[in-house]
């Protein structure tokens, strides 16, 4: 019933020393410093940490766990993502969400895929829509989605300055705001509307045009791939110094890689509680590769060792994510009484060991027996 983690350097993200974990079910029962003593006949499992950094787990707010793809032909679909995969780049909480196909892939396909995962270990939530507006739901309403289903967090991701996107008007993209914002005050959610941005001219425009049309709260909305190239970034910067959120996406290589945004950001003295960053994991390219999810863990790593910014900043993948979306402090954090979501890695950052709801699923850098199917 109850596991210790001794004498483990912690970030939870901020830097708080070495401590002890005690770990019950799902939970983070206690922490204490690492010189305390602990009860260690109540404990089924003790771990020796000596040497090893614990994290908050990884969240990932932009993975297509159905695949995506597909814009290049039949043949250019990515597959499904495996369970693997996702475990063995720290990641403990993704959100599932369509792109541009929401006609050939569904959002009954996604919802079931998100159950799966969750039986395999990790915590899983999905977005309703597509691309397109009026978005693609599962009750016929984007409000609904939100307060009849569990795993729906906001609309997402819908396609704006993008020759793919349904090119909707002021309107239009007003409607589904409102409505997701209703949708998430009702049902008890973030109601947080995930928008792709794309290479388009008109960059951010709509989305300031949408709050300077309304009363719509400018914290639930998720502007994503803000760093595709230098315009938008720039763009994006300004945004999110007038308290907009903005997210990277990792693994870029045509525009400006996340270690270089993020010092940029940094250099600038831009709120980075006010940045995240996902993966894109799954989603297609022009080129039919898909984007793998170990870019998440990649790049926050080459932001401390490269690029030398303080541990403290995976929070832009923990804690910042976990309030955008609502979760905090049960996720996103190492706290008592936070779900036991850890990420315990080496000094030269490889991953060790993954705790997720409190179970061990990643030992001595290897996928447990544990996971179903495993």
């Amino acid at each position: 019933m109850f596991t210790l983690l001794k004498n483990i350097e912690c970030y939870y993200p901020k830097y708080a020393g070495k401590k002890n974990f005690l770990i019950s079910f799902d939970k983070i029962y206690k922490i204490l410093p690492a010189q305390d003593k602990c009860e260690i006949n109540i404990c089924d499992r003790i771990i020796d940490c000596e040497g090893l950094t614990a994290f908050p787990g990884l969240i990932d707010q932009h993975v297509h766990i159905t695949g995506g793809g597909g814009e290049q032909g039949f043949g250019t679909r990515i597959k499904e993502i495996d369970i693997g995969e996702i475990l063995m780049t720290g990641v403990t909480t993704v959100v599932g969400l369509l792109g541009a196909d929401g006609y050939t892939r569904s959002l009954e396909v996604l919802y079931a895929k998100a159950k799966a995962l969750e039986l395999e270990g990790i915590t899983t939530f999905i977005y309703s829509g597509s691309y397109e507006v009026p978005a693609v739901t599962l009750t016929g309403n984007i409000a609904k989605d939100l307060i009849f289903i569990d795993k729906v967090l906001g609309a997402g991701e819908i396609a704006i300055s993008d020759h793919r996107s349904s090119q909707q008007d002021l309107n239009k993209m007003l409607e589904l705001s409102s409505q997701t914002h209703l949708g998430g005050m009702i049902g008890g959610k973030a109601g947080v509307v995930h928008l792709h941005v794309g290479d388009g001219k008109s960059g951010l425009k709509i989305l300031k045009d949408i709050l300077n049309n309304s009363d719509l709260p400018i914290e639930m909305f998720v502007p994503t791939h803000v760093n595709r190239n230098p315009e938008l970034f720039r763009e994006a910067i300004e945004y999110c110094r007038s308290g907009g959120n903005i997210d990277l996406t990792a693994g870029e290589k045509v525009g400006i890689p996340v270690p270089e945004a993020i010092k940029t950001l940094i250099d600038q003295n831009v709120d980075i509680s006010r940045v995240t960053v996902s993966s894109d994991a799954n989603g297609g390219s022009p080129q039919g590769v898909a984007a793998k999810i170990n870019v998440l863990f990649d790049d926050l790593k080459d932001c401390v060792v490269n690029k030398k910014i303080n541990p403290e900043i995976f929070a832009v993948s923990t804690e910042n994510v976990a309030k955008i979306l609502k979760l905090y402090p049960r996720k996103g954090v190492l706290k008592e009484n936070s779900d036991a979501d850890i990420l315990i890695i080496d000094s030269n950052f490889n991953v060790k060991m993954l705790f997720s709801m409190g179970k061990l699923l990643i030992e001595n850098g290897c996928v447990t027996e544990s996971i179903s199917g495993g």
